[in-house]
C-alpha cells in the first residue's frame, strides 16, 4: 500500500508518531485494524477547530490505550517480522 501526503503533513505525522512511541507504519496498521474490527472510522470526523492540541492528544492516547488493552487483534509473527524488516531497511 502506498499513502500519498504532502511533505509537511508527513513530517509532522512522523514526529507525532515518534512521540507516541510508534512508527508511521504501525500507526497506520493500528488505524486499519481498528476500522476492520469496528467496521467504521474509529473517530468522529467533523470540521471543528475548537479542540486544543492537548485535547486531541488525549483522545489519541485514549485510542492507543484501548488498542494496547487488547481491544484490537494482535499482530501475527509475520506482521511483526515485516515491521522489523521495514525498520531495518530505513
Amino acid at each position: 500500500m502506498t499513502v500519498r501526503m504532502d511533505s509537511q503533513l508527513k513530517t509532522i505525522f512522523e514526529a507525532l508518531c515518534s512521540e507516541f512511541g510508534m512508527s508511521v507504519n504501525t500507526a497506520i496498521n493500528v488505524f486499519a485494524r481498528t476500522v476492520v474490527q469496528r467496521r467504521c472510522i474509529p473517530f468522529e470526523i467533523r470540521a471543528d477547530e475548537k479542540k486544543s492540541v492537548a485535547e486531541r492528544m488525549a483522545a489519541f492516547r485514549n485510542m492507543r490505550e484501548w488498542a494496547e488493552n487488547g481491544n484490537t487483534p494482535e499482530l501475527t509473527l509475520e506482521e511483526i517480522n515485516e515491521e522489523i524488516d521495514k525498520t531495518r531497511n530505513k
